[in-house]
């Protein structure tokens, strides 16, 4: 069984995190001969065949954590009208566009499009393991000191509120629940982390699943 974590301090955090990540830009994020390890194969491990057969589509999202006494993870949760993932909580984050100089540029491009957080108050940390979704994403999630005073303003048209949840509680294990459900006919394994009235699963759940065992148990 996955044990206690106890996180003293956002410096803990911040010096086990510059430990084990780097800003090197994750293998398979284009090849389609790479296979990413992390991803919604995690649980249902049949499901990677699946995603590997889709087209590629890089993407990015940030992993903001705010450094205040107690750390705390900046979630979005989605706008109820897009067509895609209606309501859903996520990370800032989206496609990379032929522009972006890396995964890290587009994470902050899409932070600052989606929420208004400012690229001067980001400390970029390191990637963590690529996450490829069955529909073919390719996912570099970018973990980041977020230092406070910045100020935020929302894009209604993709993002319907923002929230913190503590991440004490996103990295104990015992808040990573597994749940299913039915998906184009067949039963879905995921991660879901419910947190008061907030219920955080799928690949934020599972993103967060990779940010414990990367610093926490490597």
């Amino acid at each position: 069984m996955d044990g206690e974590i106890a996180i003293q301090s956002a410096a803990d955090f911040f010096r086990r995190a510059q430990e084990q990540l780097t800003l090197d830009v994750p293998a398979g994020l284009t090849d389609p001969d790479v296979i990413p390890r992390r991803g919604d194969h995690d649980l249902d491990p049949a499901f990677s065949a699946v995603a590997a057969v889709r087209p590629i589509k890089p993407a990015a999202v940030l992993v903001p954590v705010v450094e205040r006494d107690e750390p705390m993870v900046l979630l979005t949760q989605r706008a109820v009208h897009l067509p895609d993932h209606a309501g859903q909580i996520a990370f800032p984050g989206g496609k990379i566009d032929a522009d972006d100089a890396s995964p890290l540029a587009a994470a902050l491009r899409e932070a600052d499009e989606e929420i208004g957080l400012a690229a001067e108050f980001i400390q970029p940390l390191g990637y963590l393991d690529l996450y490829m979704t069955t529909l073919g994403y390719r996912i570099v999630p970018t973990l980041a000191r977020v230092h406070p005073g910045f100020a935020l303003t929302l894009n209604r048209s993709e993002v319907d509120d923002t929230f913190e949840v503590p991440l004490a509680f996103l990295m104990q294990a015992a808040n990573h629940q597994r749940h299913s459900r039915e998906w184009q006919g067949i039963t879905r394994t995921y991660y879901a982390i419910p947190f008061g009235e907030r219920y955080i699963w799928g690949v934020t759940a599972g993103i967060l699943r990779n940010l414990y065992e990367r610093i926490y148990r490597e």
